[in-house]
């Protein structure tokens, strides 16, 4: 019963606690760009979800198995950033085979995923907790899951201020900032949950 209450505290922790995105500031790119729309913030949410749980696999196991053994852990980065594109290129394939009008609607923010350091982020703090696979896999998917939230709730909050009377010199990416700020403010209140 630890092991499993351990687990959900990585996966609430680095879903709210330390969203990757309000409390790291990591992955601002995809976050102020893609979400305009609800739906294709939703999608990228997904996307992100597979990559950062599949990368924190992946990256974690030639972490223990093949870095660590041949003692040569400053290559860390670069393993890591091998993998993530790897994956997202897997991703890239298959959402423009199955789900075509998501892959046009993401756009350049697809290929970004490989660049998006929220992924080698959360990637790299699996290694600096010393997470082993199990634990990098759950806080891979509660990284990810807190960028879904942030990003869903910013499109959101994006689509219903669309037609409100805004003052000219907030129109637009201020708005935007200002709003981001105002959820950041927000998430800190979940610091005294773990």
């Amino acid at each position: 019963m630890d092991a499993v209450k351990s687990l959900l505290l990585i996966i609430v922790g680095s879903a709210l606690v330390n969203n990757i995105i309000l409390s790291q500031f990591q992955g601002l790119c995809p976050f102020l760009g893609v979400s305009k729309k609800t739906d294709t913030a939703v999608g990228m949410g997904v996307a992100v979800i597979f990559v950062i749980t599949l990368s924190s696999f992946v990256t974690s196991l030639i972490y223990k198995f093949v870095l660590v053994p041949l003692d040569v852990t400053y290559l860390q980065t670069i393993a890591f950033i091998l993998v993530i594109a790897a994956l997202v290129q897997f991703v890239e394939m298959f959402l423009k085979k199955s789900v075509p009008s998501l892959y046009q609607a993401l756009g350049v923010f697809l290929p970004l995923i490989t660049t998006n350091c929220a992924v080698l982020g959360a990637a790299l703090t699996n290694v600096q907790s010393e997470y082993g696979v199990l634990e990098s896999v759950f806080n891979g998917l509660g990284t990810a899951a807190g960028f879904t939230i942030a990003i869903v709730l910013l499109s959101s909050i994006r689509e219903s201020i669309e037609d409100n009377d805004i003052p000219f010199t907030f129109k637009g990416s201020p708005i935007v900032l200002i709003t981001s700020g105002l959820m950041a403010i927000a998430f800190m209140g979940f610091a005294g949950l773990i």
